[in-house]
């Protein structure tokens, strides 16, 4: 049965802090990475859609491009909280076994040409876009091994700044008063929330804005001629996480299968040893042999009965099929050694890989647990639980025991002191 390949695009939004660091990975300018798969030597293979450039021709950095379109009012930072998110990133996505089914490399440019200029749409103007680029240097590990050659992952980065068109109105303050509540300007306004909000649909259901951007995805991407694949799971988290999330759930997923290789393998090899263990039996075979026969009764020679040359006969011929065959198990034998330490190796190595991430950010596991349990609980009672939220924000911080316990504290060494 031919697997079947799902197509998938998440959104991820960023501080001004983060800009950065989003840069060094994404334009390959980082030393190291905590991901191995990435192979430095192919960054050249990397494809950029869209790139911004100074007047004197060299790139500009997100920083740069993202503070010029602040200068020349191409987008409006008005009103934001310092810790307010004022880029974002999308990131389409495709199992590797399609583009590899469909002509690789080449293929996968012309998939992400289509992908970038539905992003552009999606975006709303290729001015707010500081940059699109494709990465051709992830290593897809399993796929590799499977194939037994090299095989990459090819997926689009399009870093924007999330722009809405906003209505400024004239306020009581204009002079003339006719014009009060009309619209004053429309400005191109940051803001990630207006520009991702959730809609009700014809039942009175809320939706989120990331579910209809994979609707669109998959649609237009049908349209443009590209066939082959189902739609990303509705509803999924994997569609949103973060990409150190997305690489540690991945990472478990090879676990579980580098782990049942390894059984299978130990298992073929214990087949193996059993075959090859013909070979003590023909040993014992032999003494059988040289019990049979007796010396003529003239000259040097030797006489058998006719059951002993019928059984010599048999045994010569079996000889040569076995020794083919020990032949053929040891080298079969050798090979599933070879193919079971390598695979024993890459699990040692990724389960050092995957604790090092976690290591990375140690609250990762729980705060995916916490996620998940508020997604449920919107889905089951979204009224109730933004009751709550409401009321929590109104409330003053929780005090920590050690807080709430002070006052005590105090009040018994006063006790304590007056005596």
């Amino acid at each position: 049965m031919p697997k079947t390949h799902f197509t998938v695009v998440r959104n991820a939004a960023y501080t001004a802090s983060s800009i950065g660091v989003r840069e060094r990975h994404n334009e390959r300018k980082n030393e190291a990475y905590y991901n191995a798969d990435i192979v430095p030597e192919r960054a050249c293979m990397n494809v950029h859609f869209h790139q911004n450039f100074t007047p004197d021709g060299t790139v500009e950095t997100y920083e740069q491009s993202f503070n010029r379109m602040l200068e020349e009012g191409t987008i409006v930072k008005r009103g934001l909280r310092a810790d307010a998110k004022v880029f974002d990133e999308l990131v389409y996505d495709v199992n590797t076994a399609y583009f590899e089914e469909n002509g690789g490399y080449d293929f996968a440019k012309k998939f992400y040409e289509e992908v970038y200029r539905q992003a552009v749409k999606e975006v709303g103007s290729e001015d707010y876009i500081l940059s699109a680029v494709m990465h051709a240097d992830e290593k897809n590990i399993a796929l590799s091994e499977h194939l037994g050659r090299d095989v990459f992952h090819y997926h689009i980065h399009v870093v924007y700044v999330p722009v809405v068109e906003k209505e400024v109105l004239w306020t009581k303050r204009c002079k003339d008063q006719e014009l009060v509540g009309t619209i004053k300007e429309v400005i191109p306004q940051i803001s990630h929330s207006k520009k991702w909000p959730r809609y009700k649909d014809e039942t009175g259901k809320w939706i989120n804005s990331y579910t209809l951007l994979q609707d669109r995805y998959f649609e237009n991407m049908k349209q443009a001629g590209f066939i082959g694949f189902e739609r990303g799971e509705r509803g999924s988290t994997a569609e949103h996480l973060e990409v150190l999330d997305y690489k540690i759930q991945q990472d478990n997923i090879r676990l579980e299968q580098l782990d049942k290789q390894v059984e299978r393998k130990e298992s073929q090899l214990e087949r193996l040893d059993e075959k090859v263990s013909v070979k003590a039996k023909a040993a014992a075979t032999v003494k059988e042999i040289e019990t049979m026969g007796k010396p003529a009764l003239l000259g040097s020679g030797f006489s058998v009965t006719a059951d002993e040359m019928k059984t010599l006969k048999t045994l010569a011929k079996k000889s040569v099929n076995a020794d083919k065959k020990i032949a053929d198990a040891n080298r079969r034998r050798d090979t599933a050694a070879i193919e079971r330490n390598k695979a024993v190796k890459e699990r040692d190595e990724l389960k050092g890989r995957t604790a090092a991430a976690k290591k990375h950010d140690p609250t990762i596991t729980e705060h995916l647990r916490w996620f998940n349990k508020f997604i449920e609980a919107f889905r089951r009672a979204p009224k109730r639980l933004m009751q709550v939220i409401e009321d929590i924000m109104r409330s003053p911080p929780e005090r920590s025991a050690l807080e709430r316990e002070a006052p005590e504290r105090d009040r018994n060494r006063a006790r304590t002191e007056a005596r």
